[in-house]
């Protein structure tokens, strides 16, 4: 099926909850009403013209000057050898929206990464905590105004440029070659 007749099939289904087919620079999306998104999931998996068999990824956009942090489900079916993608778009300083991880299992990884990195709150999540970061971390990395603290339990967090590595590598080898070309002499 292509993304107009899912996004037909969806509208047909869900109505108003269901925005319109948006076009976008590669795939072309369907924003969903937030409180619908398992229920519309559900349908997206078990209807068989659908048959939505696999989350392929779920992820986020922090936009601080639309005040909205936006949550991007992609999905494949295997059996049809189809996709789609619908958006919940949230309030930036409540950004919360249920889990599905009722319908697909890996959403419970991909889900608590959203949490950590973007501060994403999936409400019935069954295991709701940081994935990548220690659980004392203060922040959400992943969003555009995150400010890195310069240390973390007396930890640099500091990284000093890769190139200045190399440019002390080089000081290292030119040593090394004056050094032995005077052991030559």
């Amino acid at each position: 099926m292509t993304f107009e007749e899912i996004h037909q099939r969806l509208a047909a289904k869900f109505g108003d909850r269901i925005g319109p087919l948006a076009p976008a620079n590669k795939d072309a999306f369907a924003p969903v009403q937030t409180p619908a998104i398992v229920e519309i999931c559900e349908f997206l998996k078990t209807d068989p013209e659908l048959a939505f068999d696999c989350l392929i990824n779920l992820s986020s956009v922090d936009w601080p000057k639309k005040n909205q942090i936006e949550v991007v489900y992609h999905f494949w079916s295997y059996q049809k050898q189809h996709s789609f993608i619908v958006k919940c778009l949230l309030d930036r300083a409540k950004p919360e929206l249920p889990s599905v991880t009722s319908v697909w299992n890996a959403a419970n990884w991909l889900e608590r990464e959203q949490f950590d990195l973007m501060g994403v709150v999936f409400t019935d999540h069954p295991d709701l905590r940081r994935i990548m970061l220690p659980d004392d971390w203060v922040g959400n990395p992943l969003r555009k105004d995150y400010a890195e603290q310069p240390e973390w339990h007396n930890i640099t967090t500091t990284r000093e440029s890769p190139l200045d590595g190399f440019v002390r590598l080089d000081e290292l080898v030119k040593k090394k070659a004056s050094e032995k070309k005077e052991v030559l002499q």
